[in-house]
């Protein structure tokens, strides 16, 4: 998988776009009915039980607006928060803070509704059997979903189309010969990850033997999983994808599958409820 940078850098360019989009071309005109010379110390609470991230998002934010704005961390990055908890603290300007407060807690809200959701997954199965994160995430900002999977304890999947060979059903479909396209990757496999979607247990039968790494099992109930991953006999990865909630979540892992891929943790996440308090 390509390897996902997130340096000071990079949250700086990010947090000059969002400032950029909530206050172009005249600015905070609301904000600037205030005086210029009132400065505030202000918290950011949590209004809900939850992992905290994106806490350098909210500190760039401010700094881009305001280089005299302190903001001081009171949670670690990644950390168990509760209800009511004091996330930060903020002083400076408050015209200046106030420009900033949307933006910082969209980030914060955003990042912490992954990861705790993330954590949810991860706490009702046993350690041996992987969360993953898909592809199904907002188009520019994949970087930071995926980065937010793995503050709750998740693991990324293939971050783009050249990470790895994803042979699923509608490439077989096309060429109506799963063999042919797996082999096909193994010839052109350049190093990378081969896994191959299958629907059924013909379709897993049909390729055994041939030299890949993982199996998917799309879409399958509980029983057929298992009789899958008892065929394959470790000899290759497996993963469970397709409608896995949280209801169905501990039966999935319960069949021995090492990993299961989950879209609902970046395209449906709820932001966690952050607010700031003056």
């Amino acid at each position: 998988m390509s390897k996902i940078i997130l340096n000071k850098n990079f949250i700086r360019n990010i947090c000059k776009l969002a400032l950029n989009e909530d206050l172009f071309p005249e600015g905070d005109i609301t904000s600037e009915l205030l005086s210029n010379k009132i400065n505030k110390k202000i918290k950011i609470i949590s209004n809900q039980n939850g992992i905290i991230g994106g806490l350098e998002f909210a500190k760039q934010t401010f700094n881009l607006i305001d280089k005299k704005i302190k903001f001081k961390n009171k949670k670690k990055e990644g950390s168990k928060i509760k209800k009511g908890d004091v996330i930060a603290i903020i002083d400076g300007n408050i015209k200046n803070i106030l420009s900033g407060e949307r933006v910082a807690l969209n980030f914060l809200s955003h990042i912490s509704g992954i990861a705790t959701k993330t954590n949810m997954f991860v706490k009702l199965i046993n350690s041996k059997c992987k969360i993953c994160c898909t592809r199904k995430t907002i188009p520019n900002i994949r970087v930071i979903q995926k980065y937010a999977v793995k503050l709750g304890g998740g693991t990324n999947h293939r971050f783009n189309l050249s990470d790895e060979f994803l042979i699923k059903d509608n490439h077989i479909g096309v060429d109506k010969n799963i063999v042919k396209v797996v082999k096909k990757a193994i010839k052109n496999k350049r190093r990378k990850v081969i896994t191959v979607e299958v629907d059924n247990l013909s379709q897993l039968r049909k390729i055994m033997g041939l030299r890949f790494n993982r199996i998917m099992f799309d879409n399958m109930n509980y029983k057929t999983i298992r009789s899958g991953v008892k065929l394959v006999k470790k000899k290759y990865e497996t993963e469970a994808s397709g409608g896995v909630g949280i209801k169905s979540i501990k039966k999935i892992a319960s069949t021995g599958v090492d990993r299961i891929s989950i879209g609902e943790l970046t395209h449906s996440s709820s932001a966690l409820d952050i607010k700031l308090e003056i």
